[in-house]
């Protein structure tokens, strides 16, 4: 395993855009949690979601006063592999997770967790299936509380890989889950907790941009700056299906023929499928130039994208299966209104005809971005409702205060059990 490095962040620089209330509880927290130490591991530590939450919450975390690693696993492109067939599995597409592939998985989480000589921590979080079978190798001596972070949709999952799974989830002291939906249904979770992942207001992919700013960044990617964009920011995944939403901008074209189309893209480490479907979308976009197809490998980083984002006179995510879909509320954080997939965490952020629209088809998604695209105001009214929301919901900050509100949960049940 290795220690990821994060720069600084301050506390107090996010202050102005918590409630009061917020701010209070979580200075709280951080004191009656002081001198604990806390352990963060996942599969990357960039491209995706959770490597990118951890990189704003890990140095938050610290200028709070508490100790905080963040480890990230260490693995071939063939172990990488098998832990993508067991998301895929866990989201109920039907794979078969063999004998063989099993015994990988195994063999890599010893490993790893012989890594660390030290397990010297009063709570350990493993984010999703990758790490989970950690827990078996754990040098503890028992004092630390462990707990599972799952930011996928296992409602539906594949019976055996879940059996897999739950033989070691069911050994954590508590399991967070993005929504209550996306729990096995009467299935027996210790400590089961709900509470959404968040964005940082202040990193650069959702700190404000000026508009000269946006435009130099989007033009060296080929955009025309002086026509409409539509974009949608994810992996390249069947699950965000980006083949769909490259049917969903033909269909605009037709009505709107200066639209453009920018589809925008980390490749992570942990997912070897990404590139298959990467070369997919460039196959379906063919030699249309108003597609505009990028990636990390391509000079895309959080400024980047903030800038995509801020450009776009809509945000698309057409996503078929979703944890959350960070991507939806970084748009609305920047006045975007979205048009998403009417499934998981996405549901949690937009307000249908409110901040946004939720849909079902090609045909759907279509005909409401050709709504926002011909009715400006309208836009621009979904965007100011889209920040608010996220303001109150689904910033950092929020997300900290619930991660402490868990760890002195489980301290205080620890300290119950010493008194008795």
């Amino acid at each position: 395993m290795q220690l990821v490095k994060t720069g600084p962040k301050r506390y107090e620089d996010y202050r102005e855009l918590m409630d009061i209330e917020t701010g209070l509880q979580l200075e709280y927290y951080a004191k009656r949690l002081s001198g604990k130490r806390i352990a963060m591991v996942n599969a990357t530590s960039y491209g995706g979601g959770v490597a990118e939450i951890l990189h704003s919450l890990v140095p938050l975390v610290r200028d709070l006063g508490l100790e905080i690693d963040w480890w990230v696993l260490e693995g071939s492109n063939e172990f990488f592999t098998v832990t993508k067939i067991i998301h895929n599995c866990l989201q109920g597409q039907g794979e078969t997770l063999t004998p063989e592939a099993r015994a990988l998985y195994l063999r890599y989480n010893e490993q790893n967790a012989a890594a660390i000589k030290d397990w010297d921590y009063d709570f350990v979080v493993i984010h999703d299936p990758q790490p989970a079978a950690l827990i078996r190798h754990r040098n503890d001596g028992g004092r630390a509380k462990w707990i599972w972070r799952c930011h996928i949709d296992t409602s539906t999952p594949d019976p055996e890989c879940w059996d897999f799974i739950y033989q070691y989830i069911k050994d954590y002291d508590a399991c967070i889950f993005t929504m209550s939906d996306f729990v096995k249904e009467n299935e027996s979770l210790p400590g089961l907790t709900i509470f959404t992942p968040s964005i940082d207001p202040l990193s650069p992919k959702n700190r404000a941009l000026e508009k000269e700013k946006v435009e130099e960044i989007v033009s060296r990617f080929g955009v025309d700056v002086g026509r409409p964009l539509i974009t949608q920011i994810s992996r390249f995944d069947p699950w965000k299906d980006p083949l769909g939403v490259i049917d969903v901008y033909r269909i605009v074209k037709k009505d709107f023929p200066s639209v453009q189309l920018a589809l925008v893209g980390s490749m992570a480490t942990d997912d070897p499928e990404g590139w298959d479907y990467l070369y997919r979308t460039l196959r379906k976009a063919g030699e249309d130039y108003d597609i505009k197809v990028v990636t990390n490998v391509n000079g895309v980083s959080g400024l980047e994208v903030n800038a995509f984002q801020s450009a776009s006179s809509v945000v698309i995510q057409k996503s078929i299966r979703e944890g959350f879909g960070l991507t939806v509320s970084e748009a609305l954080w920047k006045r975007v209104p979205v048009v998403g997939g009417n499934i998981g965490g996405i549901r949690h952020q937009i307000d249908d005809g409110i901040n946004g629209y939720l849909v079902e088809t090609v045909e759907e998604c279509a005909d409401r971005v050709l709504t926002l695209l011909r009715n400006a105001t309208l836009a621009a009214e979904m965007g100011e409702a889209g920040r608010e929301k996220v303001r109150q919901n689904f910033l950092i900050t929020t997300n900290i205060l619930n991660y402490l509100r868990l760890f002195d949960s489980l301290h205080g049940q620890e300290e119950a059990i010493k008194q008795r």
